[in-house]
């Protein structure tokens, strides 16, 4: 598939059967709250968005993911795609996801071609509510990390998330002691792709399992 064809058919996809939360269920864990309850169960909702940065890399189409730095902090070293809060100072959301990849990354908050917007994520633990832009580059610019936000930037083919063997599950044990059992991941880029990250990338792939 060729990346103009990709691109009319992902946009198509996004427009008239973004598959919704019921995708985000397949890689969530099982105590995992749907968002309306979550929504309902939470007064503090801090509004967020993230860059899903898809480019076209060869014959293939790549995506990009960072990871964070190793802290003592809720999300230390977990992989995510660029993003963060909504400052006063943005217009909206897709403005934050736009400069929030600029800072991370170093995309110029211009290039990309915004493909659409997908299903919101909320995160308990932070308080986020994630909102997530899809961005096509037909050719990536020079990416710059933010050493202070990313510790490495990871890329992988877009259509390995329709690999069965890609999914699995695992325990986390966080520093409390807390332990959570049967976590679903996708095994990408050599890491262990797991939670909000994973969600997004779940509705991804259910609307890659039809195109051609």
């Amino acid at each position: 598939m060729d990346s103009l064809e990709f691109i009319q058919q992902f946009k198509k996809e996004i427009l008239l059967h973004l598959p919704g939360e019921s995708a985000h269920l397949k890689m969530a864990p099982a105590h995992r709250q749907t968002l309306n309850s979550a929504l309902k169960a939470n007064d503090v909702i801090r509004e967020s968005a993230v860059a899903v940065v898809l480019y076209k890399n060869g014959n293939q189409i790549d995506c990009l993911l960072t990871q964070r730095p190793e802290y003592e902090g809720k999300h230390g070293g977990q992989v995510s795609f660029p993003g963060g809060k909504r400052d006063e100072s943005d217009l909206d959301l897709e403005e934050t996801a736009r400069r929030e990849c600029f800072e991370e990354v170093g995309i110029p908050v211009e290039k990309g071609i915004l493909l659409g917007e997908l299903t919101e994520v909320y995160i308990p633990v932070s308080q986020f509510l994630v909102k997530p832009f899809v961005y096509f580059h037909e050719d990536l610019p020079e990416l710059i990390p933010n050493e202070r936000e990313v510790a490495e930037i990871l890329t992988f083919p877009i259509f390995d998330l329709k690999k069965e063997e890609l999914i699995s599950s695992m325990e986390i044990h966080l520093p409390d002691g807390t332990i959570y059992r049967n976590i679903p991941y996708f095994d990408l880029a050599d890491k262990k792709v797991w939670g909000a990250t994973a969600l997004i990338l779940s509705e991804i792939r259910e609307m890659l399992l039809v195109l051609d």
